[in-house]
């Protein structure tokens, strides 16, 4: 394999980890608003689509180990290759927790009418800006931009205390609203997770372009 068809096939793993990154964006933002809208149609829509992101994930996984069997890169070339190893696995499970929230929405729909948890919505776009600037910063291989990703997590791990503070003080008062109240919940566990695996692939990003890597 000859340096020129070697960059060639580089430049197409990096292409469809940004199409991986576009489709997970497409699921996050309509489980936002199925969320706040209590959509249950599109709810199911964005559970569907998780067939999608896998066979993405796959498709990129033997990509990157046939990078590795044929050329045995070195240095630079390797270490993007084994990251994006790692990326992908971060951006599936982001993917699957856009399933996960939508399938509690759904239960949800089917309870008595709730008012949603104060900082909620706060708390998804503070997520929701953590899994864009980490795509964008893997599309421009921006080592600061991954960095700022990494910091925000704190905040997204402070919503995920109070908010579930104020969901068990909901239930002391109104038992009513228990099955409601656990499904958020499991929601807003989902979304630090999304906002942990939003961390990872910063990481992992630095890595690539510094090649110094610091997992948290």
């Amino acid at each position: 394999m000859t340096r020129q068809v070697f960059i060639k096939e580089l430049e197409v793993l990096h292409n469809d980890v940004i199409k991986m990154g576009s489709v997970l964006e497409l699921s996050l933002n309509e489980m936002i608003v199925a969320l706040q809208d209590m959509d249950v149609e599109l709810a199911q829509k964005i559970i569907d689509r998780d067939d999608e992101i896998d066979l993405l994930e796959q498709q990129i996984e033997k990509e990157c180990i046939n990078i590795i069997a044929k050329q045995q890169p070195i240095a630079s070339d390797l270490r993007k290759v084994t990251s994006i190893m790692k990326i992908i696995t971060d951006i599936e499970r982001i993917a699957d927790h856009c399933a996960d929230i939508s399938e509690y929405l759904m239960q949800i729909h089917k309870q008595p009418t709730m008012k949603a948890p104060e900082h909620l919505s706060d708390m998804i776009q503070v997520m929701k800006k953590m899994v864009v600037d980490t795509i964008d910063s893997f599309v421009n291989q921006d080592a600061d931009k991954a960095a700022s990703v990494i910091a925000q997590d704190d905040i997204v791990d402070n919503y995920f205390t109070s908010i579930s503070k104020e969901l068990c003080d909901m239930m002391q008062k109104d038992i009513k609203v228990i099955p409601q109240c656990v499904a958020y919940i499991m929601i807003i566990k989902y979304i630090e997770r999304m906002g942990d695996h939003s961390t990872n692939i910063a990481e992992w990003i630095q890595f690539i372009v510094t090649g110094k890597l610091v997992l948290s």
